[in-house]
Formats: C-alpha cells, structure tokens, sequence
C-alpha cells in the first residue's frame, strides 16, 4: 500500500485530476483501487473518460457524503494531531510540517493500514 500525495496552492481542477491519475499509472505497478469521495473534479467528464481507459484502475465511489468510509479523512486527522501544536510562522515551514507528517504515514504500513481499518468500509 503506498501513499500519494500533492500539495497546491490553488484549487484543483478535472485536468489537475487527470495529469494525477497519468502520474499514477505511470509510477505503479499492478492494478489500482482508486476510493474517489464525491467531489465535484471527480467527476468532471475529463476524468470520467480517461478512466475509461486504463483496464488496471477500478473506480469505487463512496456516496455522496460518508466521511466515516473514506479513508483519507483518517489520513487528515493524523496530519491534523501532528500539526496541532505547532505554529507556522509561513506558509513553506507549514508545507515542510506536512511533508514530514506525511512521510511518517507513508513510511508506516501500520499507519496506512490502521486509516483503512478505522474506516466504515465494507470488507469483502
């Protein structure tokens, strides 16, 4: 299990979302489970036809608010521990905090796990 993450500084978009999806495919390996929450870049026809392509991607949706199944809310609280005591006097010694936070959650496969396992997702 891996952890991918980008930071912006402006709001993203359907092609932001595509060049990240290209991005992925690109560097792994194997099949790919994407866990798309019901953001509006989502789905943005861009995206839904590019996804269309790639036989290796399986697309599951949450519904359209379930905070409790998605597992990157876990991810966030995380960051959001870490981060709660500190106070950032810029916005470059902020990214660097989160860099950081999500570097120890991405070195950890315990740490990655227990964000799924905390989720409501069904297993099958």
């Amino acid at each position: 299990m891996a952890l991918s993450l980008r930071r912006h500084r402006k709001n993203i978009n359907g092609l932001d979302v595509k060049d990240f999806l290209r991005y992925l495919l690109k560097h792994l390996r194997g099949n790919i489970v994407l866990l798309w929450d019901g953001a509006s870049i989502h789905r943005r026809e861009l995206v839904k036809e590019y996804l269309e392509k790639p036989p290796r991607v399986q697309v599951e949706e949450f519904p359209g608010y379930a905070p409790e199944l998605n597992p990157a809310e876990y991810i966030w609280n995380h960051a959001d521990r870490e981060l709660s005591n500190t106070a950032a006097e810029e916005l470059a010694q902020l990214e660097g905090l989160l860099v950081e936070s999500a570097s120890r959650l991405s070195n950890s496969q315990q740490l990655l796990w227990s964000c799924i396992y905390a989720s409501d997702l069904p297993w099958r």
